[in-house]
């Protein structure tokens, strides 16, 4: 993983230098807070490694400069990832991205969440985007699933009680602390849906179609 990093980093200090896709650009620090920062919390979460095994695939949602999703496809080459990204510039850096280092097994999406319809298992990940009681309730999916936060340290006390009230439709089955060198103190945050939705859901993009 570090000469990825080296490479990775190489590529937003020259051809993506302009998009200021991060501010972390010493090596080192690059190497522990992005890369390391991404693969970490599979690399500690039994469940979260149960779970990618399970469905083979990972949604990761608002992937902005390309964290967790490029470091952890590099890690997994064999999983199927799918990358969802409301901004349009990001999309396409980090398509250039993924081309430069190799990875193949990434496919990213402009899209929403909202018009986002997981019609297929997978396992969702959100790592530094807004709250977890603004993104559970929009999920719009065909089966019980999965979701992973990647939360900084002082979640809980700005989004406590709304993870209180997500419990009727969703279960919190993970809170774990993750270790990473020259970081602040992290935590996986894992949700399982509570129940499975019933109608049909018209949504503008479908899993499936980048399977």
């Amino acid at each position: 993983m570090l000469d990825f990093s080296v490479r990775y980093l190489n590529i937003l200090k020259t051809k993506l230098a302009g998009l200021n896709l991060t501010n972390i650009l010493d090596p080192d620090e690059f190497y522990h807070k992005q890369i390391l920062d991404s693969i970490n919390p599979y690399l500690e979460s039994r469940l979260f490694q149960e779970d990618v095994k399970k469905t083979g695939i990972i949604v990761d949602v608002g992937f902005g400069g390309g964290f967790p999703i490029l470091p952890l496809a590099k890690l997994l080459p064999d999983v199927k990832f799918v990358g969802v990204e409301s901004k349009r510039k990001k999309v396409d850096a980090v398509k250039l991205i993924a081309e430069e280092l190799g990875l193949t097994n990434v496919k990213l999406v402009h899209s929403r969440l909202e018009d986002f319809y997981f019609d297929v298992p997978a396992t969702i990940t959100f790592k530094a985007v807004g709250t977890i009681g603004d993104y559970l309730p929009i999920i719009n999916r065909k089966d019980k699933v999965k979701v992973f936060f990647y939360k900084g340290p002082s979640f809980q006390e700005l989004e406590g009680e709304q993870i209180k009230k997500l419990e009727i439709n969703w279960k919190l089955i993970e809170n774990q602390q993750i270790k990473v060198p020259g970081t602040q103190e992290r935590y996986l945050i894992s949700f399982q849906a509570q129940n499975v939705p019933r109608g049909t859901v018209k949504t503008l993009v479908k899993l499936s179609d980048f399977l």
